[in-house]
């Protein structure tokens, strides 16, 4: 293991809760390398936790440990897991659905529920509701430290025994495609959809193109425009929209240095669906 520890939660800076969950970890191994991805995901909000671990873990070695905690279940009778991707990750997490993109667009090649007997934080066991410190940074610790093995984190689950959201995904037109709105470039206001490049090149599409976009919210249309299909955002004028590829390889629609999002008052997730099609 690289002692890679990176942590993502809803549980905002507000308060110690960090803290706690960075101390039970460095108790285990002071040498730790702990890093963050977010702690600002919606509260709840399960398929954003997914997303965001799919964003960021192909850019981390092999052996990095991810600490996932959005745990809306936390003291239910939900399973505790890690999962081991096919590059060599692993992810600490509950089992509420949050491996869903990385089983999707990276793989997972097993799965191990935590053996709380064994690795759970000592005398945390009258504790309901923190599981993120007592459970999973202290398991996630010790995996990344190597005190224990990926083998000695508990039993190895059956695929079918975990479970996985439902995601969308992108369905072809006669004269496009058609996707969900799935997430926003939360800072930026840029709507990121489950458009993946690949089935927008497919459909004739090119730079430069003007492109027929229309945004609808639990089947009534709420925004229909003609928008210039461009690199970048600098492609297009300031405050003009443009789609283009994000990182992700999926397709995505901005206003250059403007909140797309904002101005429209667009959403995210089930209900908001988009289609480009041909002008």
């Amino acid at each position: 293991m690289n002692k890679l520890l990176v942590f993502q939660t809803d549980f905002g800076l507000d308060d110690g809760a960090i803290a706690a969950m960075e101390g039970v970890a460095y108790c285990v191994d002071l040498s730790l390398n702990i890093r963050h991805l977010t702690h600002n995901i919606p509260p709840y909000n399960i398929f954003d936790a997914s997303y965001r671990l799919n964003q960021a873990i192909g850019y981390w070695p092999e052996g990095t440990v991810f600490v996932s905690v959005v745990d809306p279940g936390v003291g239910s009778n939900r399973k505790s897991i890690v999962a081991r991707t096919v590059t060599g990750q692993y992810i600490v997490t509950p089992d509420n659905g949050t491996i869903t993109h990385i089983d999707r667009f990276v793989g997972i090649e097993e799965i191990r529920e935590i053996e709380e007997s064994t690795n759970r934080l000592k005398n945390s066991e009258h504790s309901y509701t923190f599981h993120g410190r007592d459970v999973y940074a202290y398991t996630g610790a010790r995996l990344a430290s190597g005190v224990i093995s990926f083998e000695q984190v508990g039993r190895l689950l059956k695929p079918e025994e975990v479970i996985r959201l439902e995601l969308y995904g992108c369905h072809r037109l006669p004269d496009g495609v058609e996707g969900q709105i799935d997430i926003l470039d939360v800072r930026f206001g840029s709507l990121w959809t489950s458009i993946p490049y690949e089935d927008f090149k497919d459909c004739g599409f090119g730079f430069g193109d003007d492109i027929r976009v229309e945004i609808f919210h639990n089947g009534s249309k709420v925004y229909s425009n003609i928008i210039n299909y461009g690199k970048s955002f600098a492609d297009v004028a300031i405050n003009d929209p443009v789609i283009y590829m994000n990182s992700s390889n999926h397709m995505a629609v901005a206003i250059n240095q403007g909140s797309f999002a904002r101005a429209y008052s667009i959403g995210v997730g089930t209900g908001w669906n988009i289609t480009m099609t041909k002008k």
